[in-house]
């Protein structure tokens, strides 16, 4: 019976999918839910990624087995909303991805050979990942990279992208020349232009960021995250010293907390040294 389904805590997946059936009941679930649409959750489902990367990046594995269930339930929410308005179910969506794992590694599940770099197994899952792009007429060099994908995720696959068909700088040199000049076209643009070609400008400067990260062999994305993880744990500091001397942030100046700033720095240099 279902009732005895939702609470068997050994049913696995079929447990979780029963659970989300209950809830998404147009009679008898929780009106939120049933009131949810793939819109609606897809601020979520990105929101959950995020927090299992967060996870991994603290290496807080008992949190990740949470969040990698909290992920795990948006894509048993979106199925369920598939499958209501009949485009697809939790076993088609798994059926699609198991096919494209086996199709995508003929070197392990197939006939080809497993003698081959990593670099010619990227190669050939590219080719395979070309094939399937053209037989969903996704011809050009860039169709296919997700319009939803944050904005540095998707420069950066934007560049990668280019850059297989030889639209790329050869060297680090000169994406370092052409942030210089995008810099350059900032200051300018920021005295004498609209605000909209500021932004412009600015959006140019972060592109070609996310290039050179792209270059150096670093995930700008996750150079972001740690650049803002040293930012807060600074910062944090900062607000622990003034409230030794009875002070909040807004009750202290720029002189002050740029002083402490420097003294929290010299502390971390010191003790990443010893």
């Amino acid at each position: 019976m279902a009732e005895d389904l939702i609470h068997d805590r050994n049913a696995g997946i079929e447990r979780l999918l029963e659970i989300m059936r209950r809830l998404r009941d147009p009679e008898t679930g929780c009106p939120w839910d049933i009131e949810q649409d793939f819109d609606t959750i897809a601020p979520y489902t990105i929101e959950e990624a995020y927090e299992v990367a967060d996870a991994i990046q603290r290496r807080d594995f008992a949190e990740l087995e949470g969040e990698l269930g909290d992920l795990l339930l948006q894509t048993v929410y979106h199925t369920a909303m598939g499958e209501e308005a009949g485009h697809f179910s939790f076993q088609s969506v798994v059926t699609a991805i198991s096919d494209k794992m086996v199709a995508r590694h003929p070197h392990v599940f197939g006939n080809e050979s497993r003698d081959k770099s990593a670099d010619q197994q990227t190669a050939d899952w590219e080719a395979i990942k070309a094939a399937e792009r053209a037989g969903k007429a996704q011809g050009g060099t860039l169709d296919g990279v997700a319009i939803g994908l944050p904005a540095l995720l998707r420069a950066l696959k934007l560049q990668k992208r280019a850059a297989r068909v030889g639209f790329d700088w050869p060297s680090t040199t000169q994406v370092l020349d052409k942030l210089t000049e995008e810099s350059a076209e900032l200051v300018e643009a920021k005295d004498s232009l609209t605000q909209r070609e500021v932004e412009e400008e600015y959006g140019d400067l972060l592109f070609v960021m996310a290039n050179l990260g792209r270059h150096l062999g670093l995930d700008p994305e996750a150079a972001l995250r740690a650049a803002n993880a040293k930012f807060t744990r600074r910062f944090e500091a900062v607000e622990k010293r003034l409230a030794q001397v009875g002070k909040t942030p807004s009750e202290s100046d720029l002189a002050e907390m740029d002083a402490l700033w420097e003294d929290v720095k010299r502390a971390e240099r010191q003790s990443n040294t010893a």
